[in-house]
């Protein structure tokens, strides 16, 4: 049974990752609390989600992962300090955090991989089709990719995850989708999936990043869902099995997304999307190109 009408409002966060490819910067600090400019990662992930109007957030959480919380709460003391300076604009922006959504938390406890995350979220979003958001992907708020998985998993029902081509080489890095057109443009049709998969063994170029529209379905197959690969729980998995009989939660679908995408789960590519948001800044760009162009050309 499908449940292509009903409106989503919940988004699933998983969040308890140990984010080891930050060490030693996460030994204390829980990675998706890293500064993009001057917002933490994750605040750019929530914001999303309450863009798409999904305001009931449930943030999927482990051990030394407090600061989170603490974020997206009430901070009086600081609030009545910046209150008694007259500032304004940096109240305003302290106050935006805790007023996105309605924020939830609950532990995963064992890291036994992203599927094991999501079936976390079972008692929280009972019966209803639910939006997962992974932090380390950051997706430009002028490109909407969440808003455009909502409308077709409206229209169509089952699960709608979101794709990126990618070359060749890369795909060994993500999970893969095999698919074929629909009448859709920038939509196709889910027949199967593989996590990373060997290049020469690949389906496509279709790689899945971290945007997902799912079915609650997929929990009754989660439960069913033996260790894959790395020994943990693949939610990749799960949708292979719901895209191979579409019967247990309806079709999957996938939303083939061309616009700006910030991997932040890479030390690299975080440094990337640090520059290219400052520079689209209107308050930091100016300046900071002009020195970037400087340091470019005279320094390097």
């Amino acid at each position: 049974m499908t449940h292509a009408r009903r409106r989503i409002s919940k988004a699933v966060i998983p969040a308890a990752g140990l984010g080891t490819r930050f060490l030693p910067a996460t030994k204390a600090t829980p990675k998706e609390m890293l500064p993009v400019v001057d917002k933490p990662a994750i605040q750019y992930v929530v914001e999303e989600a309450v863009q798409a109007g999904l305001t009931d957030v449930l943030m999927i959480t482990g051990r030394n992962k407090r600061p989170l919380e603490d974020h997206f709460d009430r901070n009086y003391e600081l609030e009545e300090a910046l209150r008694r300076k007259g500032d304004a604009s940096r109240l305003a922006r302290v106050q935006e955090s805790s007023n996105l959504g309605t924020m939830h938390y609950v532990r995963q406890g064992d890291p036994k991989g992203l599927g094991h995350a999501v079936l976390c979220a079972a008692p929280h979003v009972g019966d209803e089709p639910f939006a997962v958001l992974l932090g380390d992907d950051l997706i430009d708020a002028r490109d909407p990719l969440l808003s455009r998985m909502v409308d077709i998993q409206r229209h169509s029902g089952g699960s709608v995850i979101a794709l990126l081509e990618v070359d060749p080489s890369q795909i060994h890095l993500y999970g893969c989708a095999a698919v074929k057109p629909t009448d859709a443009e920038d939509v196709v049709e889910v027949t199967g999936l593989v996590e990373k998969p060997d290049p020469a063994e690949a389906p496509s170029n279709y790689a899945v990043i971290g945007r997902y529209v799912l079915d609650p379905a997929i929990f009754d197959v989660l439960r069913e869902t033996p260790p894959g690969r790395g020994g943990e729980i693949q939610l990749t998995d799960a949708l292979q099995a719901l895209a191979a009989e579409p019967g247990l939660g309806g079709p999957v679908h996938g939303v083939v997304f061309k616009g700006r995408r910030y991997d932040t789960g890479d030390r690299g590519d975080y440094l990337r999307a640090i520059v290219r948001l400052a520079c689209e800044r209107e308050d930091l760009g100016p300046d900071f190109r002009a020195w970037l162009r400087r340091y470019v050309t005279e320094e390097m």
